[in-house]
């Protein structure tokens, strides 16, 4: 199949760029000593995970149980659920994956305990860590020694490590202030493990970083590993926030109608793009245009040079605004050589 014969609209994905950005990404961390565990929430693919697996990485990150179910079913071994859960049916659940789990508060350990001992397994956890974004993670430092204390107390839990992510830190601007915020975050983590390795609870892992920060946390001493996840993607964010890798993702769209001369219509609105960073995707090769969402199923391609209006039927690329939640909005990734279509990857766990 050629990728004019695409129904439209779909997600595509150009694989000698994805082949490119694993690349990069895995020979940074090889060089500078860190594991890499790249975060499924971005692409909930096991065929993608597959071949991070298969390019150096660890394991994967997930954020649901959802896909902790589905990474587990699909055979990737190394799976980290990056979120607290407070609730005990899905902890049961996700004790049954054999995932990596965080917590930030003594309920959750009691939880996983109690768990752990109904399935007859230990369960590996991690100290989630609030380092500033106010989202997650143990709020001060006593709370996280009161927690990885408990951990280790438990019988059927085994402390790992602590998870350092700041959320907010991959697009920070000027650069100079995200250097700072990844130095702070880590730093922050660091004294929590001299704390536990004083008290005799050796801390094995430091988990954190992102796409946006790459470069300063493969040259921090406290991270042991990356949760860099959207490189594998990318988008029109990661582009303003000066994040180089290149471009993986677009989404196709159909000229549905152009009956006028400043603006097309294509058919690919709010069904098709996320629409939390308050701006429209970027047409690819259409020069001096930008778009407007029309609805759920339409949107506008407006050009400043009626020479460059596409035509009726013309398919056109776009780059998605924020590309996590484009891809939830689908359920299959065209995966293309070129204009060849070489695979249809199925895309899943978009539920609880």
């Amino acid at each position: 199949m050629l990728k004019q014969d695409i129904l439209t609209p779909a997600l595509l994905l150009d694989l000698d760029a994805f082949e490119a950005n694993l690349t990069r990404m895995m020979d940074q961390a090889t060089h500078s000593g860190k594991a890499l565990r790249p975060h499924a929430k971005a692409h909930k693919c096991v065929e993608i995970a597959k071949r991070q697996l298969a390019a150096g990485a660890c394991g994967v990150c997930v954020a649901t149980l959802a896909e902790a179910e589905l990474m587990s079913q699909g055979g990737i071994s190394g799976l980290l659920l990056t979120s607290p859960v407070a609730d005990p049916r899905k902890i049961e659940r996700i004790v049954q994956t054999g995932a990596l789990v965080v917590v930030d508060h003594l309920q959750q350990v009691a939880w996983y305990q109690a768990a752990a001992h109904k399935a007859g397994r230990q369960v590996s956890v991690l100290v989630d860590l609030d380092v500033g974004d106010h989202r997650t993670g143990a709020a001060s430092f006593e709370q996280a020694v009161a927690i990885a204390e408990a951990i280790d107390r438990a019988s059927h839990l085994q402390l790992r490590g602590l998870q350092a992510y700041a959320a907010a830190g991959s697009h920070i601007m000027p650069y100079e202030d995200r250097v700072l915020n990844s130095r702070q975050t880590f730093a922050h983590a660091g004294a929590v493990r001299d704390a536990l390795t004083g008290k005799g609870m050796p801390i094995e892992i430091i988990s954190g970083g992102s796409t946006g920060t790459w470069l300063i946390d493969t040259a921090l001493p406290e991270p042991t590993e990356l949760q860099v996840g959207s490189f594998v993607l990318m988008d029109m964010d990661y582009g303003r926030a000066d994040v180089d890798f290149q471009r993986v993702i677009t989404v196709l769209g159909t000229v549905v109608s152009a009956n006028h001369q400043s603006f097309v219509t294509v058919d690919a609105g709010t069904k098709s793009f996320s629409t939390d960073r308050g701006y429209g995707p970027e047409a690819v090769g259409v020069a001096g245009s930008s778009f407007r969402f029309g609805g759920d199923e339409f949107g506008w391609l407006d050009v400043d040079n009626p020479a460059n209006r596409p035509h009726l039927g013309d398919k056109i690329e776009f780059i998605p605004p924020h590309c996590d939640p484009t891809v939830n909005l689908y359920n299959r990734i065209y995966a293309l050589r070129g204009d060849q279509v070489e695979a249809v990857w199925p895309v899943k766990g978009l539920t609880v």
